[in-house]
């Protein structure tokens, strides 16, 4: 997009010319605060925030193989994804998040998930129990 580091081919020769240049300057950077602007706005709608809670929730399998995982957006709007593991099979379910709420009821864990994802400093530990 822009070179600042690139000089230019001869240095200004007069008062004028470093008018010019400065002109210039100030033109690009309006250029480039409007365009991060634009992705300010944008990256709003994207993933930023991530939860994840891993559990068991039938006695007769371990291993924590069961999850939650929060996908959620700046204004705490996404999904919330769910993976019920047994031995005979496997269940996925998903809930659209609002403003951090759903309309579907959610599961101790799922709550989890959204809080974790509200929670950076939470990354670490993927663990239901903390």
């Amino acid at each position: 997009m822009f070179n600042f580091s690139k000089k230019a081919k001869e240095d200004p020769k007069d008062l004028k010319e470093v008018i010019d240049y400065l002109k210039k300057v100030e033109s690009n950077m309006s250029e480039l605060s409007r365009e991060l602007e634009n992705l300010k706005e944008a990256s709003k709608f994207s993933v930023q925030k991530v939860g994840m809670v891993r559990f068991s929730p039938y006695k007769e399998v371990g291993g924590d193989q069961s999850f939650s995982i929060a996908l959620l957006d700046a204004d705490n709007s996404g999904i919330v994804i769910s993976s019920l593991f047994s031995r005979t099979d496997n269940r996925v379910y998903g809930k659209p998040i609002v403003n951090g709420q759903s309309k579907y009821l959610l599961s101790e864990e799922e709550k989890q998930a959204i809080e974790k994802a509200n929670n950076p400093q939470s990354l670490n530990n993927v663990n239901g129990k903390n």
